[in-house]
């Protein structure tokens, strides 16, 4: 069945579908029905002598500018014009993808009232792979995020780029080789299209969908340095976690004992004379399940966003088009500079891990190889580790606790989510690295416990590691292991997806 615009409930799983396009989206005649019927509002405001923002005004500071109707087709195409200032770098075309594609199910609630023919372009859009070029700077995050939303709806008109390939095409030559005409934008049009937090919900959506393998995966890595160190299980009993009922520290808690069930490299020193392991072995559940918890924090505040009408005015009636603050991005601006946080610590708590693999303490050689002194082990990928981490903690300023005030005093407080969701997603590619190389020490650790084995999920990723990074006998030049563990976690090749059955 059809996912349905303006109509069907929005989540991680069904905008990722729709985005590769194993889920079929479509306007249904609900949403037709909203669409047609807002739009009829505003063109009822549109020619009425009362100033009503946004639809015969003009914007900003200039709300009590009035503009005749002959004006306002060309005021809503400089609107878009006079905004598309982004700068920098452009932005993933997956990210501009799930712009396009939040941006439609919005409008389709029948709030914004833009007109079919406009929604309908946009699905075309999406339909033939054409992805407007959007510049990652720029958008300060409250009355939504104007430049970049602006660079995203400019190919309506014929104006800015699309992908194309690595590079860019111009619109218009694009719009000609599909034969479709530029649209003239009417009245409310282009503030509908350019008022919402589409970029920084987009930016939230991938980081969600990149940290919810991270977090399943960092378990994995843990429970392997662990299982190289021969640390302790006990940490990990349910008694210890029933009494301090934390979601993410009780799910983490019970995710490492599966990950050690039946494991004879466990069971081989049940009963040691090793009292406590190091916080960094032994408060994995504190640490990665409150990194957890913010995730699923962010992933309620998205979900809700996903399904929520972010542009101003709303359309109300033939009468009324409500101004408010709709497009301020507080609500996720916040949550993601504490996911950031959250993601950041991930890392910082896999590069101690590395750090002790490193030591050669309870039966393993220091800087995990028997030829130390002549070779230098795995000393120096740990520099790497310590590197990103402090990158991430640089990282982890909170934009949404700055303001600068734009627009001549109007918009004296933003909030910076724009650049919250740039710099998660930053830190979440960092992480990745991180991990990467834990899980290559954690590999060549195991290697000093055979022949004890480990559980079935320790030996099976511990295999796909070996196909891809051989054990480290002598010094080797070490880039292309990492390059390989990087691509191992990046591809999302590792299995970290698994029932807990208890």
């Amino acid at each position: 069945m059809a996912f349905k615009y303006g109509i069907d409930h929005l989540d991680l799983t069904t905008v990722n579908g729709i985005a590769d396009g194993s889920i079929k989206a479509e306007l249904c005649a609900e949403a037709i029905a909203k669409i047609n019927q807002s739009r009829s509002c505003v063109d009822v405001m549109a020619a009425s002598s009362k100033a009503i923002y946004g639809i015969n005004t003009g914007f900003g500071p200039l709300c009590d500018t009035q503009i005749s109707p002959a004006e306002t087709a060309l005021l809503q195409k400089n609107l878009l014009i006079t905004h598309a200032v982004g700068v920098g770098e452009p932005i993933a075309k997956a990210i501009s993808k799930l712009m396009l594609i939040t941006k439609v199910h919005a409008l389709s609630q029948g709030y914004s009232g833009v007109r079919l023919e406009v929604i309908e372009r946009m699905l075309k859009f999406v339909e033939l792979d054409l992805i407007p070029v959007v510049p990652e700077q720029g958008s300060v995050g409250a009355s939504g995020d104007l430049a970049p939303l602006s660079h995203l709806f400019l190919p309506l008109l014929g104006e800015g780029e699309f992908w194309a390939g690595n590079g860019s095409i111009t619109a218009r030559e694009a719009l000609a080789q599909h034969g479709l005409a530029p649209l003239e934008l009417q009245a409310k049009e282009g503030l509908g299209l350019i008022n919402g937090t589409q970029f920084i919900l987009s930016h939230g959506i991938t980081a969600l969908t990149k940290m919810q393998y991270l977090l399943n995966l960092a378990d994995v890595a843990g429970a392997m340095s662990i299982e190289g160190m021969q640390g302790s299980g006990s940490p990990f009993r349910p008694e210890l976690h029933e009494i301090r009922p934390f979601a993410g520290n009780i799910q983490v808690a019970a995710r490492m004992r599966r990950l050690f069930k039946d494991s004879q490299n466990m069971a081989s020193h049940t009963g040691c004379a090793r009292v406590q392991d190091p916080y960094s072995l032994r408060c994995i559940p504190q640490v990665h399940g409150a990194s957890r918890n913010a995730f699923n924090h962010l992933k309620e505040l998205v979900e809700i966003e996903m399904n929520s009408v972010t542009d101003n005015p709303i359309v109300i009636s033939s009468e009324e088009a409500l101004s408010g603050g709709g497009f301020h991005g507080q609500p996720l601006a916040m949550v993601l500079d504490y996911t950031s946080i959250a993601a950041a610590e991930l890392g910082n708590i896999s590069d101690r891990r590395c750090y002790l693999l490193l030591e050669g303490l309870h039966g393993l050689p220091r800087l995990l190889t028997k030829a130390g002194g002549l070779n230098s082990g795995l000393m120096i990928p740990q520099y790497t580790t310590a590197a990103l981490v402090t990158e991430n903690k640089s990282l982890c300023f909170p934009p949404s606790a700055d303001s600068v005030p734009t627009s001549m005093g109007q918009e004296d407080h933003v909030s910076m989510g724009s650049i919250s969701g740039r710099k998660l997603n930053q830190i979440l590619g960092n992480l990745e690295k991180i991990l990467a190389i834990e899980l290559m020490y954690a590999a060549q650790a195991i290697e000093f416990r055979r022949p004890n084995t480990c559980s079935d999920l320790i030996e099976e990723n511990h295999a796909i590691i070996r196909a891809k990074v051989a054990k480290l006998e002598e010094d080797r030049l070490l880039k292309p292991d990492i390059d390989a563990m990087i691509k191992l976690v990046k591809t999302q090749a590792l299995k970290v997806d698994f029932a807990v059955n208890e």
